[in-house]
């Protein structure tokens, strides 16, 4: 079955409400309030839907964030039932310093069809379309680099590889710099560097390393789209997250999970750029209350949305400076 398209524009609503006041504290030096006026807006936008939608992937501590809770009801209680996963302001530290790369991000599906990820962090692999086997979480960087290579018949010095700058990923990075592979640090943005393999103008053939896990499903949502592959292994190192896993239903705490097992069915995921992200034009302000936005929006079932950068020009009428 298919999600109604109707609900595309209402989704591109929520996230271009979310960004815009977000966009507001841009550049203020503090990325709690820039990423609680997402929430509070993002809040508003899905309890003005159509739906009863179950937040199943929610903000979390890894961010120290306020949230929208996992398990929280939002909509109008009438309608479909979706799942939904939200990161209202992905980047806080790019919005809070007024850098590229800060999006509100969305992702729904059908009641059951969208993974319900810990919070925790999650081993992640993702690059576009390729033979199946080629790449995986099991093989070691140097194995998944020279299989690529292959398979785009180039050399490991014309791939680039993103990755987050962490002391965790120094093996990996040193395994890559062996390879002349060229790299591509990011400080933060885990959804939109995932999402840089989905297209060659990004210059971005793999994705890899370790980042949170609900940001693994959301990257997930907007990659079955564009037919890439993903893989994601959470990583359960204390009693807590074990038994938060054992509370959504997971009992496999070493199971690597394929594309097709944390998003099932049809999608609808849009991200919209606060500041300028991958092709996107961040929030601008033109008069009075008036702000154009661009979303990024995939819907896996509809080839008029999919893959599509969707411009509006929208008041923001509750502003808070």
């Amino acid at each position: 079955m298919s999600i109604d398209k109707k609900y595309i524009d209402q989704f591109i609503n929520v996230t271009s409400k979310a960004a815009i006041a977000s966009y507001h504290l841009v550049g203020k030096k503090d990325k709690i309030a820039a990423d609680q006026a997402a929430v509070d807006a993002m809040r508003t936008e899905l309890n003005k839907i159509k739906m009863t939608g179950e937040i199943v992937i929610g903000e979390g501590s890894l961010d120290e964030a306020p949230m929208l809770f996992t398990g929280e009801i939002l909509g109008l209680k009438k309608g479909p039932d979706f799942d939904i996963a939200v990161d209202p302001l992905e980047g806080t530290n790019f919005a809070a310093n007024n850098l590229p790369g800060a999006l509100s991000v969305i992702a729904i599906s059908e009641k059951g069809n969208l993974f319900k990820a810990p919070e925790t962090y999650m081993h992640k692999i993702a690059t576009a379309k390729v033979e199946k086997g080629l790449i995986d979480l099991d093989y070691s960087t140097k194995k998944n680099i020279e299989n690529l290579a292959d398979f785009k018949n180039t050399d490991p010095s014309k791939l680039t590889a993103c990755i987050l700058d962490r002391p965790r990923h120094k093996k990996i990075i040193e395994d890559l710099t062996k390879l002349n592979v060229k790299i591509k640090l990011i400080t933060d943005g885990d959804v939109a560097g995932a999402l840089l393999v989905t297209k060659p103008i990004y210059n971005v053939d793999i994705y890899l390393g370790i980042g949170g896990g609900p940001e693994g499903v959301l990257a997930a949502a907007a990659l079955d789209a564009y037919n890439c592959h993903f893989q994601g292994k959470f990583i359960f190192d204390n009693e807590k997250d074990i038994e938060e896993a054992k509370k959504m239903g997971i009992t496999e705490f070493d199971k690597k999970y394929e594309i097709n097992e944390i998003i099932k069915g049809d999608t609808i995921f849009c991200a919209t750029a606060i500041t300028d992200t991958m092709a996107m034009k961040g929030v601008v302000s033109e008069n009075n209350n008036y702000y154009m936005t661009e979303t990024l929006v995939t819907n896996k079932t509809s080839n008029d949305n999919h893959l599509s950068i969707e411009k509006r020009k929208m008041i923001f009428d509750n502003v808070k400076n």
